[in-house]
């Protein structure tokens, strides 16, 4: 049954890459230049993504369904020498998620569809909403490599910069950004903030720093309002080793949760529901990325690391993260990148002993580091390998093998990405039972550039489920997830 599951699924994702691609020559050959009238700009981006998802087995709810999702971006922009402004607005439209795959408590939304239709409380779902709306004024006081953003605007830490070495820029976008506070972009909705952000960059230096208040969206289709959730960050990034072969950077995060939303934790429901008081948490942490090139190929390393301490409701926090990684580029026809890495992230080990011990993720996009998102970096160790190849220069092929533990028995199975509306905390959690193994995972993606403006993405992956999702899942703990994506841009 279990492999006829997958022969089932691994079909029609394939059936869905070709009818997708029987449209490429259309979409490519509709393809214009951006349009500029009066010095203003246009342009604009539309993702289309049905996703397939074969959830743990369960007969409380529907673990398999596939829905359809776009989401269409317009944007406005006009640029001077010492100003700039941009304007955009989205429009996510949600189609067939499922309503029955919501089950009781532990087992909870099977899958991201499950999400979307409890945000939404509709298997229909479609919004219009101001993405970003900012001023950046350039050359501060006469500073000239300074300039500060007011209004709404996408943020994500770790991409202070931007690395001409290609190794380090993919390290940066891939492995460092979106740790702690992202866009979270694979959304069908996304993330925004409003605030203001002051950078001052040179070749030697950058500091960038915000204070800003985080909007709704992600899930939610309707990303107008803004959410009692305050971050205000701090960062210093500088290029290191010979010729910029390196990088590095130390950055401090502040993060506020004023709403009254139940709290995810290991306490008991009663404890949780009386805990009323704020989160407030400061993150303090850095990375550091260097490339080595020999006669064998190009090297790469990468540490990150951060320490928590703060208040969590009415309990103090103390709590820490760590990544290990490291990778080799040989000098091959199909130019193979080969990665593996560790990451470490605290548990909870006691729920009454008036403090949380659990790694808190903040604002992340949480599907850069788990591409079969039903985890994140709480309370989690993933022990990783992947594989990057490049068989043509419009194609890049992709696998990866994760081999997940959770760090503490005593805490729960963590997912999500943090705030996303007002009454609900946007972490979720599952009792571990008192085990630690999570699951295997592997995967394959295919991303096929067919130019400039136009790309294609196809994506699989399998979960095994070890000790702690066959207690909570014991009607089958194999989970699947997959999609195809059009993405152009004009």
């Amino acid at each position: 049954m279990l492999v006829h599951r997958r022969v089932l699924v691994l079909a029609e994702i394939i059936s869905l890459f070709l009818g997708v691609s029987a449209h490429l020559n259309a979409q490519a050959a509709s393809v214009t230049k951006p349009i500029a009238f009066a010095g203003v700009n246009f342009s604009g981006s539309l993702r289309v993504r049905p996703e397939i998802w074969a959830w743990f087995d369960t007969t409380a709810a529907e673990p398999n369904y596939t829905y359809f999702a776009s989401l269409l971006r317009l944007r406005l922009s006009h640029e001077k020498p010492n100003w700039d402004w941009n304007l955009e607005f989205a429009q996510p439209l949600l189609l067939t998620l499922p309503e029955r795959s919501i089950a009781p408590p532990p087992q909870g939304q099977l899958g991201l569809g499950a999400t979307y239709f409890a945000a939404n409380s509709n298997a229909t779902a479609a919004g219009l909403f101001a993405k970003q709306g900012f001023v950046r004024l350039k050359g501060i006081l006469g500073d000239k490599p300074s300039s500060l953003r007011v209004g709404r605007f996408e943020f994500i830490e770790g991409t202070e910069t931007s690395p001409e070495d290609p190794t380090l820029s993919a390290l940066k976008r891939d492995r460092i950004a979106h740790r702690l506070v992202g866009n979270f972009g694979f959304s069908h909705v996304g993330r925004s903030f409003d605030g203001i952000q002051y950078v001052r960059g040179t070749p030697g230096t950058n500091i960038t720093l915000l204070a800003a208040r985080a909007t709704r969206g992600v899930f939610q289709v309707n990303g107008w309002g803004e959410l009692d959730t305050d971050i205000f960050y701090a960062a210093l990034t500088r290029p290191a080793g010979r010729n910029n072969s390196g990088e590095w950077r130390v950055f401090a995060l502040s993060y506020h949760d004023g709403r009254r939303a139940l709290k995810t934790d290991n306490r008991s429901a009663a404890a949780r529901l009386a805990d009323q008081h704020n989160v407030r948490v400061t993150s303090l942490g850095g990375n550091y990325l260097q490339t080595l090139k020999t006669g064998l190929g190009t090297f790469d390393a990468l540490v990150w690391g951060a320490w928590q301490l703060g208040r969590w409701g009415v309990l103090d926090h103390h709590a820490g993260a760590i990544a290990v990684e490291g990778g080799l580029q040989p000098k091959l026809k199909l130019r193979p990148w080969f990665r593996c890495g560790y990451f470490y992230s605290t548990g909870d080990g006691n729920p009454n002993d008036g403090t949380h011990g659990t790694f808190f993720q903040v604002l992340p996009t949480p599907r850069i580091y788990a591409r079969f998102p039903f985890y994140n970096l709480m309370n989690n160790q993933d022990a990783f390998a992947e594989v990057i190849l490049h068989p043509h220069p419009k194609f890049t092929v992709r696998s990866d093998a994760h081999f997940l533990r959770l760090s503490n028995k005593n805490d729960l199975w963590y997912l999500g990405g943090g705030a996303f509306e007002q009454s609900t905390f946007g972490f979720a959690g599952r009792p571990s039972n008192g085990s630690r193994s999570l699951a295997n995972v592997y995967d394959l993606s295919v991303d096929y550039q067919v130019n400039a403006h136009l790309a294609l993405t196809g994506y699989y992956a399998g979960a095994t489920g070890r000790t702690v999702i066959k207690k909570i899942y014991p009607a089958g703990g194999t989970g699947q997830f997959g999609y195809v994506e059009l993405n152009w841009r004009f």
